[in-house]
């Protein structure tokens, strides 16, 4: 393999690359172990491609253990001797030779604790060339004898110049907040000696402060409800928001920040920050940087290779995936995680997803794609799932297969009506057919969870409910109940009767009915059923007046008729 290949490697599969690397020099440990190694020292995709072209350009590295290498470099030695390497050699000083269990960096070398100690230097107190310890307010070298320190309790200091805004702030407020803003003793000294030189930081000029924890401390003080305490507002666009950022003299909000950092995209042109740059050096927008299909990366919920939207312990996930549910691995009976298999529609764990091993079908060595661990079987032996004749779920396009539209909702006809090898009567199963195959699935799965047209449905595949019209005639005259009844009819399920006469012989009889005055009830029966009635039947000459049923998408809802 050349080094333009494995550079290219490095980028499109960084994780596997650096497996072979480290597998080739270190037999004692199982290319699986060696990977999930690998995996927890990687990290996220810049740094894993960091390690993956520093080992790509010296492979040595994992036989001397010598610097100069990026920190995740040493990481990777000290996990792999932790996991029982022999052949890879742990990290070693850059100075003396010695080899570390943990190390210290500068810059891109490792040093054990007595060589990497801070260069020495002459003390501005004592005059003694000694290793620097710490600095004093005027950027002068000190050593560990000579601190820098006044005597006073910084905390102590902070909170009188509090109490000028606010005389009934506690000390156990200002000290809560002065050691969330600057744990150190060191930085609280510094955050004392700033606030002393320029109070006015806390009423307004925060955004001029020279350290980042007096932004972070006027943030808790007002939190906490100090009076007097004013929250500075950005210079740049004048929002009272979080300014932590410098820029110009002045500290900024991160909106800020990116405005001033805006360039050119060179390679879609649009004027945005910069995410990363590329090969040449011209810089990348961050829309550029997440569609390049280098940056893209296999999902562990569907197989895709997509842009990666949230990354979990077990791997990568997409935008269109949700958070892996916890089921059982059909394949290593393993309670976890589990993505659902595009070969066979089951559930299998990220490991199995990756597991090797010879096929008790056919003994050829390859991924198990289905099976168990005694029994695993590849890809040719493996039977097809019953959604492969689905022309959604078959896709390698479709993220989950057995979950598109048209596969719920001959899950939901199984469920009402049994399976499709169910016996049925005839004009049932053309029923059950127009459904799966309507043309607007999404529709008929809504339909079919109607609340009065499930139990018909089950009744009827039951042979609880007689597929009659007397029969649905006893049912709530209700739009879904009249459109399935359409449906039933245009199927051929039920006889054809004219509806719409009938639903207006049915109105009109209501409404004799309703008449309490019997002289009135006898005149309005006369003129609606020997006059107008028979005008109707007059004028349709035998035909009905409801149009014949035409099959057409269940789902569609029912056609609205018109007398005439």
């Amino acid at each position: 393999m050349t080094g333009g290949g494995l550079g290219g490697r490095a980028v499109s599969d960084p994780v596997g690359l650096v497996t072979d690397l480290v597998a080739a020099a270190e037999p004692r440990l199982a290319a699986e172990q060696v990977r999930m190694v690998v995996t927890a020292v990687a990290g996220g995709r810049a740094k894993s491609r960091r390690l993956a072209s520093a080992l790509a350009e010296r492979p040595a590295v994992l036989a001397d253990g010598r610097s100069p290498a990026p920190r995740a470099v040493g990481d990777l030695l000290v996990a792999l001797r932790k996991a029982g390497a022999q052949a890879v050699s742990p990290p070693c000083c850059a100075q003396c030779g010695k080899p570390l269990r943990s190390f210290q960096r500068r810059g891109q070398d490792w040093f054990c604790s007595a060589c990497g100690q801070q260069r020495a230097a002459k003390c501005a107190a004592c005059g003694s060339t000694r290793p620097v310890s710490s600095r004093d307010r005027a950027g002068q070298p000190r050593c560990a004898r000579c601190p820098d320190t006044d005597g006073r309790d910084p905390v102590t200091v902070i909170h009188g110049i509090i109490t000028g805004l606010d005389p009934d702030v506690s000390q156990d407020t200002v000290a809560a907040a002065v050691r969330r803003a600057a744990p150190r003793p060191a930085y609280q000294r510094q955050l004392a000696r700033a606030l002393e030189e320029r109070p006015a930081l806390l009423t307004g000029e925060g955004y001029l402060a020279p350290l980042r924890a007096i932004p972070r401390l006027i943030e808790l003080l007002h939190a906490a409800g100090v009076a007097g305490i004013v929250r500075p507002e950005c210079p740049g666009c004048h929002r009272v928001v979080r300014i932590d950022k410098p820029l110009g003299g002045a500290r900024v909000c991160r909106t800020c920040i990116a405005r001033s950092r805006i360039e050119q995209c060179g390679r879609c042109g649009a004027c945005r920050e910069p995410v990363t740059r590329d090969d040449q050096g011209r810089p990348l927008c961050a829309n550029c940087f997440i569609t390049d299909p280098a940056n893209q990366e296999t999902c562990i919920g569907c197989g895709r290779r997509r842009r990666v939207e949230r990354r979990t312990a077990d791997g990568p996930l997409c935008s269109r995936c949700p958070a892996l549910p916890v089921l059982t691995c059909s394949t290593c009976g393993e309670t976890t995680p589990c993505g659902i298999s595009r070969m066979t529609g089951l559930p299998w764990c990220p490991a199995c997803q990756h597991r090797q091993a010879a096929c008790s079908a056919c003994g050829c060595h390859a991924p198990v794609a289905s099976g168990t661990l005694a029994g695993p079987l590849c890809a040719s032996c493996t039977a097809p799932a019953p959604w492969t004749d689905c022309p959604s779920c078959s896709d390698p396009g479709h993220p989950r297969p057995g979950r598109c539209a048209r596969c719920l909702v001959s899950r939901r006809l199984d469920e009402l009506m049994g399976p499709a090898s169910r016996a049925l009567p005839p004009g049932l199963r053309a029923l059950r057919h127009q459904i799966a195959a309507a043309e607007h699935p999404g529709t008929a799965m809504r339909w079919l969870t109607k609340p009065v047209i499930a139990p018909v449905l089950s009744d009827l595949a039951a042979g609880r409910m007689p597929l009659t019209h007397q029969a649905f005639d006893e049912l709530p005259g209700t739009q879904a109940l009249a459109h399935l009844r359409q449906t039933l009819v245009a199927v051929g399920a039920l006889p054809e009767r004219d509806e719409e006469m009938i639903r207006l012989e049915a109105f009109l009889a209501a409404l004799l009915d309703s008449q309490q005055d019997t002289e009135r009830r006898r005149l309005l029966h006369r003129y609606l059923i020997w006059h107008l009635i028979r005008r109707l039947r007059s004028r349709n000459n035998g035909s009905p007046a409801t149009p014949p049923a035409v099959p057409h998408d269940p789902a569609a809802g029912p056609r609205r008729h018109r007398v005439p």
